[in-house]
């Protein structure tokens, strides 16, 4: 009753009542008290209708209060996108990661870096002869393709100074295939200057000429700066590419004898003689002039064919390798005794010396090793299925290291073709499941059997060594290598085993 008329005193003035009380009388106040029920409900309905009113403004305030919130909130995460994009196209992807955690950027070494100076010839008179502005976008235009072709080779750019292009490669991700990457890098640009000239020549405008040179070897990598951040690299290796860049010639790739070590096998290249370097001595050049005939698809030696593609990736499978076998190696449980790293070693050795002896070919061969090489990195995520768990990883791992769908489904199929009991019917999954069950044909079969128990029985898969012990039995007196060549090498000594099993129980 109370709230009722106070809720009512909000609605009208302090003496509104007292007049309306004295102007309706005794009989008006006689009727309210005898309808006492009905003032009761207008009063609930006065009372319910006040605290619409009231939640509806609360809402209001607060649907207010919210976009406002996400408003400044959205525009804070559209900041730090923008910042966040400024950032990686600055510093390399980890590096920037490391400064946003952080605040700060460690130094690091590499052993092996292969860094690339390019400079236009005779930059000063082009500047002198073209508009300002014409300059500025034939360079922008330079530049642009330059950074599309070191991304493409996984290459990271340097700096631009001027005219002056550096970038190099096995920065910040450590890899061999470096130096080979980088020469690619440079065909190609060389390639694309070469066009530009011809239509410069047509549309006579000026004449762009390019110098490459080429270094490898060791360098200091970082972030200089604290206002405007840059990604750098120091060392005698960033000197001694400068001068190979200013001893070379227009539109040649002119390399140093240590990057020549590297590369030969994949390149002819020109030697062109002995050049002094500060704190070096001499130094040998060469020109690098296109692809060795085993490796090119054309007679001009600037397109690779398919041989110089599978040997490329041979070189890129064993950067691959370290990569996974240290993953294996810190990631995988610790309760694995069999399926751990060293039975990863063992089966990726033994699809290989199987495959050889097979007649496998170098295409099917790097397949075979990737699928040796994944076949368990499932445990990583999951015991029950890690060979789903293993194409996963696999599929989203090598497309970094440039395999194709094609070859990462053959990946993929080989992996599942490990599964027990083992069904191969193409020749590599013969040799990839002769592989997996190498140990059975082993001397130290005993205790690879043993370890392989143990983990069985953490994970709750048997009960006893008796009951392991007939299982194997039975599965050896059932079981036959796949491949000629493995039978030749575990036959003889499986059936020996079976007799040790026997003698056990």
């Amino acid at each position: 009753m109370y709230v009722s008329l106070y809720c009512l005193s909000l609605l009208f003035p302090a003496n509104y009542f007292s007049n309306l009380l004295l102007s309706l009388g005794e009989n008006t106040v006689s009727f309210i008290s005898e309808n006492i029920v009905v003032v009761g409900i207008i009063q609930i309905f006065l009372f319910a209708l006040m605290y619409l009113w009231h939640q509806l403004r609360l809402k209001k305030q607060r649907k207010s209060i919210e976009n406002e919130f996400y408003d400044k909130n959205q525009e804070i995460i559209d900041q730090k996108e923008k910042a966040e994009k400024l950032l990686s196209n600055l510093l390399p992807k980890q590096t920037a990661e490391e400064l946003q955690s952080t605040g700060k950027v460690s130094s690091k070494r590499y052993r092996m870096v292969t860094v690339l100076f390019s400079d236009i010839h005779g930059f000063t008179k082009i500047v002198e002869q073209m508009n300002p502005e014409d300059l500025i976008d034939e360079l922008d235009k330079f530049f642009m393709h330059f950074d599309s072709v070191v991304e493409k080779f996984n290459i990271e750019k340097i700096k631009t100074v001027g005219d002056a292009y550096m970038c190099a490669g096995g920065i910040p991700n450590k890899n061999r295939t470096n130096p080979i990457e980088v020469i690619l890098a440079a065909m190609e640009i060389q390639q694309y200057m070469k066009s530009m000239k011809i239509n410069s020549k047509a549309g006579k405008k000026a004449i762009w000429g390019l110098r490459i040179g080429v270094h490898t070897g060791p360098v200091i990598a970082g972030v200089v700066g604290t206002k405007k951040v840059s990604y750098d690299i120091w060392g005698d290796t960033v000197n001694t590419a400068s001068r190979m860049e200013s001893s070379g010639s227009v539109s040649e790739i002119n390399i140093s004898g240590m990057t020549y070590m590297l590369v030969r096998d994949f390149f002819i290249c020109e030697y062109r003689g002995r050049m002094p370097v500060k704190y070096k001595g001499n130094i040998d050049m060469y020109f690098v002039k296109g692809f060795k005939p085993n490796m090119s698809s054309d007679l001009k030696g600037l397109v690779p064919n398919q041989h110089f593609i599978t040997q490329f990736q041979m070189l890129r499978y064993d950067d691959l390798e370290e990569a996974i076998l240290t993953k294996l190696e810190n990631e995988l449980p610790k309760n694995l005794y069999y399926h751990n790293l060293k039975h990863t070693i063992d089966v990726i050795t033994e699809v290989e010396i199987i495959g050889r002896k097979e007649g496998v070919k170098d295409p099917e061969m790097i397949i075979l090793k990737t699928a040796a090489l994944f076949h368990d990195t499932g445990f990583i995520l999951s015991y029950n299925n890690h060979e789903e768990c293993g194409v996963k990883m696999a599929r989203h791992i090598l497309p970094k290291y440039f395999y194709s769908e094609e070859q990462i489904d053959q990946v993929a199929n080989l992996i599942m073709n490990t599964k027990f009991p083992p069904e191969p019917k193409t020749k590599l999954e013969m040799i990839i499941c002769d592989a997996d069950l190498d140990y059975l044909g082993r001397t130290d079969f005993i205790p690879v059997s043993g370890n392989l128990y143990r983990e069985l029985k953490e994970h709750s898969k048997i009960k006893s060594i008796d009951d392991w012990n007939r299982l194997q039995i039975k599965f050896i007196e059932n079981h036959q290598y796949f491949t000629e060549t493995a039978r030749n090498m575990r036959d003889v000594n499986k059936i020996r085993q079976l007799d040790k099993l026997r003698e056990l129980i």
